[in-house]
C-alpha cells in the first residue's frame, strides 16, 4: 500500500501543484468527493482532508470523483502517455499516430494534444529523438555508420542521413570520429553577470556558459576544430548577451545540442517556460513526460549546455526555494529578478 506524506500532499494541494496530478488524490470528508491536487475549487479546512494514493483507493473508502476537476482522467492520461512512450521505444519500424492512439484508447487528434502537453513534443518528434540518441550511442560504441543505422531503428540509410545529420548537427561519420572535421567558433562576451563563453557550429549554438574559455571548450569537444569567432557568431553572441541584459526577452536562436531523448525533452520543456515565471523540478519532469523522474530532470538541468538560452534558471524547488544552478545562486537570482521586474 502506497504511503502518502500527508503534510507534503497538503502543501501541494494548497498550492494547486499541477505537477502532482496523478501522484495522489485529496479526499474531503465533509463532501464525500475526491479531487486531483490542482483542483480549482475552494479548499476545505485541513482537518477535513485526507490524501490517498489514487482514485481506486478513494472509491474503496466511499468517496466519489469531483465533477469539476475529474481526477480519474489525469491518471488515465498519464498511463496512456507512459504506454505510448513504451510502444514508441519498442517499435522496430516506427508507429503512426493513428495506430499509437488506437493502442492506448484515444482519438488521434486528442492524443496528439495530450502527448505534446505531457512531453513538449509530438509522438513523431519523440521517436526521431529516440532514434537519433540510439544512433549516436551506436556510432560512439561501434564506429560503424551502417550498423548504427539499423541498431537505431532506421529502415533505410537515406532516412538516417536526412534525420541524423539534421539532429546531430554533423555528418554521422564525423560523429563516429568524435566530431572530427567540425569547426566550432567561439567568443567570450562581457556581461554584467560576468564573462560568458558563446560557441557555435555552422548549425547553431553548441555551448553557452559563464566563466569558461576556449580551453574548456576544447576539452568538451576534443576532436573538433576550435576557431575564433567570425561575423556570424558576433551576431549570435549579441542576441545571447541580450538575453542576459534585457529582462523578459526570449529569442528563437539556432541550436546544435545533443543529449538523450529525456534530456532533450527536458531542454525543450525548459524553453516553453515564459520569462518571469518559474516551474518546480516536479513540474519539469511532468512536462518532459516522466512525472516520477524528478531527480533525473534536475540532472538534465545541470547538464544543460546552453545557459540562459535554455532557461534552466527558471526551475525552483517545490517549496519555493531557488535550488541549485551550475553558475552560482547569485546569477540565478539576478536572472530571475531581471525577468520579473
Amino acid at each position: 500500500m502506497t504511503m502518502i506524506d500527508q503534510d507534503a500532499a497538503w502543501a501541494a494541494f494548497a498550492a494547486r501543484d499541477r505537477a502532482q496530478d496523478g501522484a495522489f488524490v485529496a479526499a474531503v470528508r465533509t463532501t464525500g468527493i475526491y479531487c486531483k491536487p490542482s483542483c480549482p475549487a475552494r479548499h476545505p479546512h485541513r482537518d477535513n482532508v485526507r490524501f490517498l494514493a489514487d482514485g481506486a483507493a478513494a472509491r474503496a473508502a466511499g468517496y466519489r470523483a469531483c465533477l469539476r476537476c475529474k481526477p480519474d482522467e489525469v491518471a488515465r492520461d498519464s498511463r496512456a502517455v507512459a504506454a505510448a512512450v513504451a510502444l514508441i521505444a519498442a517499435a522496430e519500424d516506427g508507429i503512426g499516430l493513428e495506430a499509437l492512439a488506437a493502442q492506448v484508447g484515444y482519438a488521434p487528434h486528442h492524443f496528439l494534444r495530450l502527448f505534446r502537453r505531457a512531453t513538449g513534443v509530438t509522438p513523431a518528434a519523440y521517436a526521431r529523438a529516440l532514434r537519433a540518441t540510439r544512433a549516436a550511442e551506436a556510432l560512439q560504441r561501434d564506429g560503424s555508420v551502417t550498423a548504427a543505422i539499423y541498431a537505431a531503428g532506421y529502415g533505410a540509410a537515406s532516412r538516417f542521413y536526412a534525420d541524423g545529420a539534421r539532429r546531430l548537427g554533423m555528418s554521422p561519420s564525423a560523429w563516429a570520429r568524435g566530431g572530427a572535421g567540425v569547426t566550432i567558433r567561439w567568443t567570450v562576451a562581457t556581461t554584467t553577470l560576468g564573462p560568458l563563453l558563446i560557441a557555435a557550429t555552422d548549425k547553431g549554438l553548441c555551448r553557452v556558459a559563464f566563466d569558461e574559455d576556449a580551453d574548456a571548450l576544447a576539452r568538451r569537444f576534443p576532436a573538433a576544430q576550435i576557431a575564433a569567432g567570425d561575423a556570424a557568431l558576433a551576431t549570435l553572441a549579441a542576441e545571447v548577451v541580450a538575453l542576459v541584459e534585457t529582462p523578459g526577452r526570449d529569442a528563437a536562436l539556432p541550436l546544435d545540442v545533443r543529449g538523450t531523448a529525456f534530456q532533450e525533452a527536458v531542454w525543450q520543456a525548459l524553453q516553453t517556460i515564459p520569462a518571469g515565471e518559474t516551474r518546480s523540478y516536479a513540474e519539469l519532469a511532468a512536462a518532459a513526460g516522466r512525472p516520477g523522474a524528478v531527480r533525473a530532470a534536475g540532472t538534465a538541468c545541470g547538464s544543460n549546455p546552453l545557459a540562459v538560452v535554455v532557461p534552466c534558471h527558471r526551475i525552483t524547488r517545490s517549496d519555493g526555494g531557488l535550488g541549485g544552478y551550475a553558475y552560482g545562486i547569485e546569477r540565478k537570482q539576478a536572472l530571475l529578478g531581471r525577468e520579473r521586474d
